[in-house]
């Protein structure tokens, strides 16, 4: 069997090279990365939709596994299409009438939508308006077998909590320990989909090495119904955030209050804009864009259940502390008002970029 396995350094793709490798009888199989140069020798660089396709990807493949993507959420529309869209078209021209693709999505895919206009045909930001456009293609113009893994959002391995890159919910840890999240936006009730990233390659590499569906297939991570509430998630990341810091003799973080969306956008965000700082109010926004992944009004529907998300979640956070002590053990600064004299500095003393 002849696998292609792109995006092969990112936090989706290292996690399935190595289950790959790993399976009983292991694959031949063609790692690339999205980039001019590789880490190894054992990865082609390939700029996916900016310079044509090497001569060693030629020939069949029997699967080609697609998880290079763009996760940034504040991609605009041709941005999003630059980094999701035409990467796709590039890979599905490497795609044969018999080679199966497994093609990396996201859940959200299939998530609220809201009819306001913002350039997103109702989806939340330019990552998932990409994914979905993504999925539109991959079931017009491949004529294959085809199977779509549909993710949440994704932390550290279950076991160890090891992941390739920190990003996505971390960002949510750091903003913790530094006083940034000073209040959290979103129904306490609220459902939060997470999902050990091993699990997720669990799911593609199952495909990749299964038999080919006779129609397109769609696997869902998710814990469903025993999802994570958005109240529970915060007390598990501040209870495990807090076992690290009296571990080493810090001081514990508070739990953040949660306020609901509506007073929110309508009593505090314009006094946010007003008094806090531009670093500060860009934060806020940042962390605002969670408001939407774990606070949703329903839990997807898994074909391949994530069990224990809040076990995940601690190992997660755990092993994060432990790779990012400074981080994991700093002082939290309050929130600081802007002075009313222009002529102040507009970013406070002590504040500094994530």
């Amino acid at each position: 069997m002849r696998i292609l396995l792109t995006g092969a350094t990112g936090v989706i793709g290292t996690e399935t090279a190595g289950t790959l490798r790993a399976a009983a009888d292991a694959p031949r199989h063609v790692l690339v990365r999205t980039a001019r140069r590789a880490p190894d020798a054992g990865v082609v660089p390939w700029p996916i939709g900016q310079r044509p396709a090497p001569a060693e990807l030629g020939g069949h493949w029997d699967v080609i596994v697609h998880t290079a993507a763009s996760t940034r959420w504040t991609m605009t529309r041709s941005e999003a299409l630059a980094a999701n869209v035409e990467p796709l078209r590039a890979v599905l021209a490497l795609a044969g009438r018999h080679t199966h693709l497994v093609h990396v999505s996201t859940a959200y895919v299939a998530g609220e939508r809201a009819a306001d206009g913002s350039g997103f045909d109702g989806y939340r930001n330019g990552y998932e308006w990409s994914k979905a456009v993504c999925e539109e293609i991959v079931r017009q113009e491949h004529r294959g077998p085809l199977t779509i893994v549909r993710p949440p959002l994704v932390v550290g391995r279950r076991r160890d909590g090891r992941i390739a890159r920190f990003s996505g919910p971390y960002t949510l840890l750091h903003a913790l320990v530094s006083g940034l999240a000073a209040v959290v936006v979103g129904d306490p009730e609220g459902f939060a989909e997470i999902s050990p990233v091993d699990e997720v390659a669990d799911a593609v590499a199952h495909a990749a090495l299964g038999a080919p569906p006779r129609a397109p297939r769609t696997e869902i991570v998710a814990a469903g119904t025993r999802a994570l509430r958005l109240s529970t998630l915060i007390d598990v990341t501040c209870t495990a955030l807090n076992a690290f810091r009296a571990a080493h003799g810090a001081p514990p973080i508070a739990h953040p209050p949660i306020i609901p969306p509506d007073t929110w956008t309508r009593f505090f965000l314009p006094l946010a804009d007003r008094w806090l700082s531009p670093f500060q109010a860009e934060a806020v926004k940042l962390l605002a864009m969670f408001q939407s992944y774990t606070g949703m009004a329903a839990p997807f529907t898994p074909t391949r259940p994530v069990r224990d998300p809040a076990s995940a979640m601690t190992t997660a956070v755990h092993h994060w502390a432990t790779r990012k002590p400074r981080l994991a053990l700093a002082e939290p600064r309050p929130w600081t008002l802007l002075p009313e004299d222009a002529s102040q500095p507009r970013n406070p003393p002590g504040t500094r970029p994530m």
